[in-house]
């Protein structure tokens, strides 16, 4: 039986659960050309591109991210540098292996701030796995066919039970505010062409308003 904490209800936890299910593409790491780790409050996207680096999947890890008001107090000087500092002097990755992106301000401009680090670099990839958070595993594949069609793109998160990220983070209320507001970006992020569109099957629709008639809605973004 699930340990119930004050912040959520067993019901809100359930849905919760079939959103973040959603979020995840499920995708089978594999050999790449190179890879993204998208910046965020989230040093595990750091620890994740750690392993599959060390696993012989890519040999050129870009860094993304500026700040934001999220992550400014956590990464004073940027994502980007912070996730780099990480994997180099914790984590074992050499720093030659590195390229550093730091102005993305969302993940947009992580793809295209990247892509444009790599083509400095003289490298232009067939293959790309991006790196993120789990949660913003759809949003981030969906955004990256929008704005670079031409590439092959994997995903990848840390392997992480919904309970253990919710206990990683300290805070199921805010946990649950992100779910709702990364499937609100990936069902209307396509009416603005940001991303391309992606089915989201009823149940999961169902379970995303019914957490925001619950309140979970300070990630909303407004129209």
């Amino acid at each position: 039986m699930r340990d119930i904490r004050q912040a959520i209800t067993e019901g809100q936890w359930r849905q919760a659960k079939s959103v973040w299910d959603y979020h995840q593409m499920h995708h089978e790491p594999r050999v790449v050309n190179v890879a993204i780790g998208l910046g965020s409050h989230d040093l595990g996207v750091a620890a994740r591109a750690a392993e599959l680096y060390h696993a012989g999947l890519f040999p050129t890890l870009v860094f993304s991210g500026g700040n934001s008001p999220t992550t400014a107090k956590v990464f004073p000087r940027g994502e980007a540098v912070h996730f780099r500092e990480h994997a180099v002097d914790d984590l074992g990755v050499p720093a030659s292996a590195i390229l550093l992106e730091p102005n993305a301000a969302n993940t947009g401009q992580n793809i295209t701030l990247s892509r444009d680090v790599l083509a400095a670099a003289g490298i232009t990839p067939a293959t790309v796995l991006l790196v993120s958070k789990p949660y913003m595993e759809r949003r981030s594949y969906a955004t990256a066919r929008k704005l670079w069609p031409e590439v092959d793109i994997v995903c990848a998160s840390e392997r992480m039970e919904f309970d253990d990220y919710l206990k990683s983070i300290g805070d199921e209320k805010l946990v649950l505010d992100m779910l709702v507001g990364d499937l609100q970006r990936v069902i209307e992020y396509p009416k603005r062409g940001f991303a391309v569109e992606q089915e989201v099957p009823d149940d999961v629709h169902a379970a995303y308003e019914s957490l925001i008639r619950d309140g979970f809605t300070s990630r909303l973004v407004g129209s």
